[in-house]
């Protein structure tokens, strides 16, 4: 009895250690067929094929001496976790992300170990990226130009299957004065952005342009401050204030604003000035609470209770009061989350704004 539970010491602890070397190293990876040969280590990874498939991500593992009589064999093939596939081989990790119809052959050499795609011949010797991260970079790219063609802006606003236009809510401006920011990082510090060109005291509606993609999900495209019913014949970029068209470009004039929230707002100078106080006061009165999980996490939640359809779950907008003040504020999600973005006037043939857009994503990319 005393051997017998030794033995099972010793087994049991064999195991455990095994457990604890198996890493998972991409959460939700999904089911894939790998040959038992393969899992039990009678031959080593060879083919490698992505197929469409409404169960598990659709890779299909072969091993280098299964034959197509193995393989036919449903006995023979096991549905596991991607991750187990990759604790025996991790190079498979490079190609996880490559889509279907993927034809791969796994080689190793003295020059290392990657992936030749069978159709094109080409090499995979560095990890493919999510299709959204390589969307986003794309993205990030495209941002902040100077201007678009028109046609990039009349078609961040064309609804159709892919894009819905959600009216926000109206914004109100006592003193004209435009500011762009983040308002959970910036709204109401000095690293807000102030832009030189003023709006008619009033207010006015904010539409969201919401795109719906495969690759993305709910992103909200666009953001833009509607001033006028006329149309613009062309866009210009916005530029802070003390600076003019011809300045872009120049040393220390930064036209765009800085997002590390993931929200975006527009807002009138008085309004920034009224968030920052009622804010002080909050917080003075609210010691080591958190402004978004404390006070605006409920209110973005009753927004998506109020228009699911086109936001994520917790909420993408939110139309806010000021309170004590009758000030009305509007914030948005800002595309695919922080970065830089620029304000751009539509302006009419007088050359007088009939709308202010915020881009935050090429509906192209996604």
């Amino acid at each position: 009895m005393g051997l017998f539970s030794k033995k099972k010491g010793k087994e049991s602890k064999k195991a455990a250690e095994k457990k604890a070397e198996f890493k998972e190293y991409i959460k939700g990876a999904g089911g894939s067929i790998v040959s038992k040969s393969i899992l039990n280590g009678a031959s080593k990874l060879k083919w490698l094929f992505r197929e469409d498939s409404e169960h598990g991500n659709g890779w299909i593992a072969f091993g280098d001496t299964d034959t197509q009589e193995y393989v036919d064999n449903a006995e023979n093939m096991v549905v596991v976790d991607f991750n187990v596939l990759a604790n025996i081989e991790p190079t498979v990790l490079n190609v996880y992300y490559m889509p279907v119809g993927s034809d791969l052959e796994f080689r190793f050499d003295k020059t290392g170990k990657y992936f030749v795609d069978t159709r094109t011949g080409k090499e995979i010797r560095e990890p493919v990226k999510h299709p959204a991260q390589a969307a986003f970079e794309k993205n990030l790219k495209f941002l902040n130009q100077e201007t678009y063609p028109m046609e990039f802006f009349e078609g961040l606003f064309a609804e159709n299957g892919g894009m819905t236009l959600v009216t926000a809510g109206q914004v109100d401006f006592p003193t004209g004065e435009v500011v762009l920011a983040d308002p959970l990082a910036y709204l109401g510090t000095k690293y807000s952005t102030v832009l030189e060109r003023k709006v008619t005291v009033g207010s006015y509606p904010v539409e969201l342009s919401v795109c719906s993609s495969d690759i993305v999900g709910i992103r909200v495209a666009a953001a833009r401050l509607i001033l006028s019913d006329k149309p613009a014949v062309r866009y210009e970029i916005a530029m802070p204030k003390g600076s003019r068209a011809e300045d872009f470009g120049k040393p220390k004039v930064f036209t765009f604003f800085g997002v590390d929230c993931g929200l975006a707002c527009f807002a009138d100078l008085q309004a920034e000035a009224e968030y920052r106080e009622f804010f002080e006061r909050w917080q003075g009165e609210n010691p080591g609470k958190n402004k978004y999980d404390d006070y605006f996490a409920a209110l973005f939640a009753d927004s998506y209770e109020k228009h699911p359809k086109v936001q994520n779950q917790g909420g993408d907008f939110l139309h806010w009061e000021i309170p004590g003040t009758g000030h009305k504020l509007a914030f948005f999600s800002s595309g695919m989350g922080d970065g830089i973005y620029s304000g751009y006037w539509g302006l009419n043939e007088q050359g007088e704004a009939v709308s202010l857009v915020v881009p935050f994503m090429n509906p192209e990319y996604f």
